[in-house]
């Protein structure tokens, strides 16, 4: 058996929520191994719909303009019952969100974040499957040992200082930890299908067609959401009888957990794509024929599937030095295309803190704040996507402006989480633990164009303190308290001044004197609010300072005046220094 040396993190399983920890992990300068147990990329277009709130995490990553080069834009979606139109929702959003619904095959966004992986110097390593793993949690020696099958067969032995598990609704690494996975399955059984349709459908448009019965319960479905290529559409419908597991309307017979051969083949997880009945054209057509608003015929099947819905969620996200992500922690219908994102959100949110924490910055018990952020965030995820998929999304009791922004993920907070300061300005303003609005308008004077606030925080991994007002001398007396307090925070990115910390950045009120930015530390550098888009978003109506964490929530926002101790207060919520014990269960 052979001994690998140590690195930082493994990670198993190399799909979209894999792949961002792994590219999340490296952008901190944390070393990792990212193994999955399937030989290439599945070409199958499962996870399709990619929200603007995980457009927002891709863009400061720097992958967000390859991915809306090769996805489509969501514009809105039909929605028909009984050959009757019932509503056309349109996807629109306030025009200072920078990025709208967007859809792409999963291996298309596999290909893109395996080659943006690829270009920080880590490769997949394929036909790579995780055995087992046993860990010391407690201690500065304290590690895990994973038990790994190469691809030539072998086995080797690798010692890691943690371990995390974004290898599915299957998951050995939660199964290893013996994490609760409460929950059920829905009785349908569906067809996913990636097909070309004929019909006119406006471009852009998801298309939502049922049949409701007498007793106002749906016995047919059809829905198709668009993708790249002309009239290329993913169609999941309800299984044809010659097809179920279930002739007999009692529960679905045969192994439970995935297709046979996959490791969950019998845990009882009844989720995801089944490999022994695969549906034909026909099928699809059928479907196509009863539900469709108009005539229409499906030709160049790509690929198509039986597919089963679960909802279950852990009872944590993490015990010890192992931690679970996406669907090893959380499963649900496809309704919003809330999975794959929320998954993504979790790789964001624990990438940052690891590292922090290995490189001995902040101490180990902030890794208990990535369960008790995104635990909650999971658990509304999975009951608002079974109440979609039960009662429709048109019976939500909120104005479509905030159901869309809750399907984009535009408001995922941590308001009430253990790392959430005290707050501070207007109550309507965005506050410690919410996210970090984007805005546009922002000047330099040598630029002849504005930037958005995005693209001022592109590229930029660690934390960033952002410092408002329209007095020069107020803002660089800020400065230089940001720069002495936030030295403790040497994420190895430094604002070009050879300090370390955080980089600082001025934002000048749009009535501040054109010469307001002349008293600046260096390598502070001063944007001026142009067109008032800072202080509106940000509720800014006074000098203000705010520290945007790398997941792009607010860690902190304070009065000019306190940045010293506002900054001092958020790192010795980071800082504490004791070892990490097992969680007791």
């Amino acid at each position: 058996m052979a001994h690998t040396p140590t690195t930082d993190v493994l990670i198993a399983g190399a799909g979209p929520v894999g792949l961002s920890t792994a590219a999340e992990l490296r952008r901190h300068g944390v070393s990792c191994r990212l193994v999955d147990r399937l030989p290439a990329r599945l070409p199958y277009a499962k996870a399709v719909g990619i929200q603007p709130r995980t457009l927002e995490i891709w863009d400061r990553m720097g992958l967000a303009r390859t991915v809306v080069e090769s996805a489509v834009p969501l514009r809105g979606q039909l929605i028909y019952a009984n050959g009757v139109e019932r509503a056309r929702v349109e996807l629109m959003l306030p025009p200072e969100v920078p990025y709208r619904f967007a859809a792409l095959p999963q291996y298309e966004t596999e290909r893109i974040l395996e080659e943006h992986l690829a270009a920080l110097g880590t490769v997949i390593e394929r036909g790579t499957e995780l055995l087992s793993f046993t860990q010391e949690a407690d201690g500065p020696g304290g590690g895990v040992t994973s038990l790994l099958r190469t691809a030539s067969g072998g086995e080797e032995e690798l010692r890691t200082r943690y371990l995390i598990g974004c290898d599915g609704a299957h998951s050995t690494v939660r199964k290893g930890l013996g994490l609760s996975y409460e929950g059920g399955a829905f009785a349908e059984e569906y067809m996913l299908a990636d097909v070309v349709s004929d019909w006119d459908l406006p471009e852009g448009y998801g298309l939502r067609s049922m049949h409701v019965g007498a007793d106002g319960s749906t016995d047919d479905l059809l829905v198709c959401i668009p993708l790249p290529g002309r009239g290329r559409y993913r169609m999941s419908m309800l299984v044809p009888p010659e097809l179920s597991a279930q002739p007999d309307g009692g529960p679905a017979g045969g192994s439970a957990g995935g297709p046979a051969g996959e490791p969950g083949a019998g845990d009882g997880v009844l989720h995801g794509l089944e490999g022994a009945r695969v549906p034909e054209l026909s099928h699809i057509q059928a479907v196509v024929d009863r539900l469709a608003p108009a005539p229409s015929t499906v030709s160049a099947m790509r690929w198509s599937s039986v597919f089963r819905i679960s909802h279950r969620i852990v009872d944590r996200y993490g015990d010890g030095r192992v931690f679970v992500a996406g669907d090893a922690a959380h499963i649900h219908p496809p309704t919003g295309a809330q999975g794959m994102n929320t998954g993504i959100q979790d790789a964001c949110n624990l990438a940052w803190k690891l590292a922090l924490v290995l490189r001995e910055i902040a101490g180990p018990t902030l890794l208990a704040t990535y369960d008790a952020e995104r635990r909650p965030v999971g658990e509304e995820v999975v009951g608002r996507t079974v109440r979609h998929a039960t009662q429709g999304m048109e019976n939500e009791p909120d104005d479509l402006r905030t159901v869309l922004l809750r399907e984009a993920q535009l408001l995922v907070g941590y308001r009430d989480g253990p790392l959430a300061g005290s707050p501070f300005g207007p109550a309507d303003a965005p506050q410690p633990g919410e996210r970090a609005p984007d805005c546009s308008g922002l000047t330099l004077p040598l630029a002849a164009y504005p930037s958005r606030l995005l693209d001022v925080l592109r590229g930029r991994a660690g934390h960033v303190v952002l410092l408002y007002g329209d007095d020069g001398a107020a803002l660089a007396g800020a400065a230089e308290q940001a720069r002495a307090a936030g030295a403790a925070l040497a994420e190895g990115d430094t604002d070009g001044s050879g300090a370390p910390g955080p980089p600082i950045l001025a934002v000048l009120a749009r009535e501040a004197a054109l010469d307001a930015s002349a008293g600046l530390p260096d390598a502070v550098p001063g944007y001026r609010d142009a067109a008032g888009e800072f202080a509106r978003l940000y509720g800014a109506d006074g000098p203000t300072g705010f520290l945007v964490r790398p997941d792009g929530h607010l860690g902190a926002r304070f009065p000019l005046s306190g940045t010293a101790a506002a900054l001092s207060g958020y790192l010795a919520s980071l800082s504490a220094r004791q070892a990490p014990g097992k969680t007791q269960h």
